[in-house]
């Protein structure tokens, strides 16, 4: 019987460490008791959600994520390689909030890296983004090698395309809500506002 509840106590620690490290990987920002979560199911190739990036995200970091009001989580939900490849580099940063600097930055320079079908050219660019953000060219490459990152990565999206039902980038849920709303930060802003 002691031997049974040996088992038993090492498989629930092998459970709660293996849970531990997946939902560690979502990259995350703000308060993480906050009354608010908003989940962005995103593809780093695609314009809409460079775009999300750029007109909501920026605002809603001033204005409520770094006061505390809310959790802001960004979820790998990659389309094609060059999108995988992306979110690979941005979790070779161990540090949170580079990884977030190199988040915007890879939006940013989205129309420049992610063109064209040659991956080796699209990594390339990628990686030049990378150095900006205290990344060498040999960590990048270790990471882009590392089958365990991309499937960690591949297997939220699987996880997050049964859960949610996600049918297009980006998909935003706020509070376990569908938002639904226009994508411009005023019907946002009201929509965070209702729920503060």
């Amino acid at each position: 019987m002691k031997e049974i509840n040996k088992f038993f106590k090492i498989v629930l620690v092998l459970f709660l460490f293996f849970s531990t490290k997946a939902e560690s990987k979502i990259l995350t920002i703000g308060n993480l008791d906050a009354k608010i979560t908003v989940k962005v199911f995103s593809s780093l190739t695609c314009p809409h959600c460079a775009e999300f990036h750029e007109v909501v995200f920026n605002k809603l970091k001033d204005e409520y994520i770094d006061k505390d009001l809310v959790k802001f989580e960004h979820h790998a939900f990659p389309l094609d390689l060059a999108a995988l490849n992306a979110e690979v580099v941005i979790r070779c940063q161990t540090n949170n909030d580079k990884k977030f600097e190199l988040l915007e930055e890879i939006y940013k320079k989205q129309t420049e890296w992610a063109v064209g079908s040659d991956i080796n050219k699209i990594n390339n660019l990628i990686k030049k983004i990378g150095l900006d953000f205290d990344l060498t060219e040999n960590k990048m490459d270790e990471c882009l090698k590392n089958s365990e990152a991309q499937d960690e990565i591949l297997n939220q999206r699987i996880k997050a395309q049964k859960q949610y039902k996600i049918e297009a980038t980006p998909t935003i849920f706020i509070n376990e809500k569908k938002y639904s709303g226009k994508v411009d930060y005023k019907s946002f802003k009201k929509f965070i506002e209702k729920n503060l």
